[in-house]
């Protein structure tokens, strides 16, 4: 499957996660939000560039749970708890979060 955005040709999986993270922009993220119904805030980037950060970092995805923490550490509890990150992300905060980040599907993600 191909996303093509600015007129170049991004391979995506089925299930529209980028094939290739160095694909990736905020216009592609843009892209991909509105794709998935995802109405980009600065709160949104926040956790998309956090995310990002993360897999740079470890060089994995974290489950739901050591995501959710690892917000928590970073921006406090207001934002590391799921009623938070599921207004953002409604359909699944990890697995969106990463879709929009470029990154893969999370292992742990239906």
């Amino acid at each position: 499957m191909e996303l093509i955005i600015e007129g170049v040709a991004l391979k995506i999986t089925q299930q529209g996660f980028l094939s290739d993270l160095n694909d990736w922009s905020e216009n592609v993220a843009k892209e991909l939000a509105l794709l998935n119904n995802v109405e980009l805030s600065a709160e949104h980037w926040e956790i998309i560039l956090f995310i990002r950060g993360y897999y740079q970092r470890f060089k994995h995805l974290p489950n739901a749970r050591v995501f959710t923490k690892a917000i928590k550490q970073e921006f406090g509890v207001e934002k590391g708890n799921s009623r938070y990150l599921h207004r953002l992300f409604p359909q699944g905060p990890l697995k969106y979060a990463c879709k929009i980040a470029g990154l893969p599907k999370p292992p742990t993600c239906f």
